[in-house]
């Protein structure tokens, strides 16, 4: 029965490691991909201490890998000390995923006030012209979330480009994909998305956060079961009879 037991966790515990290696990728992956939404939306949120959540995300994926290499050395190579150091490793990591999901739901939290208070200066600032960073920002936010204005379309017309440009459109951006003939002009109102992008921004950036949040979340359950199945080894190797005689090859007098 001991060394059944044995086996069973040791197995599990091999398993979990590998799922360490898989787990360092994925989490890697999400951490790039909120560098890289972030850059499409930095103009509407200003304080880059939102990153943070997604620098500890990457930084927790690299320690996996070698905590996968660790758990796999100890528990084929039957080391206590091994076993031990990784036990404290996923201890250690486990606190810092606590750490980013509460950094999650704080910035998260903020995202709304952030935007609210940055929106207006991109779109005070749009110019029209492509080499322009603010207007890069505009333009693709609103074809990519399918919207204009910070409301609603009507909000270009207190703009400082809409009263130099003395047309009466608002920019191409604002178009529907399914209108081709779309010019942008405010008397033809039905080839404008009528939704307004802040609530939009808002709700892109707070799910990329849940991303960072659910992410940590699924893999400190998985290093709780790493670190159940590492003790329970751990503490067999101390207590069994028979799991010494496993190390050792020996037998019983």
């Amino acid at each position: 029965m001991g060394q059944c037991g044995i086996t069973s966790s040791k197995t599990v515990l091999v398993f979990l490691n590998l799922i360490f290696w898989a787990a360092a990728g994925i989490l890697c992956y999400v951490g790039a991909y909120v560098f890289i939404t972030y850059d499409d939306y930095d103009h509407f949120f200003e304080d880059v201490y939102t990153l943070i959540p997604a620098v500890v995300i990457i930084a927790v994926g690299t320690l996996l890998f070698i905590i996968g290499l660790i758990g796999c050395c100890a528990t084929i190579r039957e080391s206590r000390c091994g076993l031990a150091t990784f036990v404290i490793i996923l201890l250690l990591v486990f606190i810092t995923e606590v750490v980013v999901v509460v950094l999650g739901y704080i910035y998260r939290a903020k995202v709304e006030n952030e935007v609210d208070h940055s929106i207006q200066k991109v779109y005070d600032a749009y110019s029209g012209t492509n080499p322009d960073a603010a207007s890069r920002a505009i333009d693709y936010v609103q074809r990519q979330l399918r919207c204009c204005g910070i409301h609603n379309y009507s909000d270009w017309v207190n703009t400082k480009w809409f009263k130099e440009s003395k047309n009466n459109s608002v920019p191409l951006s604002c178009c529907k994909a399914t209108s081709t003939n779309c010019t942008g002009s405010l008397t033809h109102p039905m080839d404008l998305y009528a939704e307004g992008c802040e609530a939009l921004v808002v709700k892109k950036l707070q799910e990329i956060m849940m991303y960072v949040i659910w992410a940590a979340l699924a893999f400190a359950a998985i290093q709780l079961l790493g670190m159940l199945c590492a003790c329970i080894v751990l503490c067999r190797r101390s207590r069994d009879p028979a799991y010494e005689l496993l190390i050792t090859g020996g037998t019983y007098a």
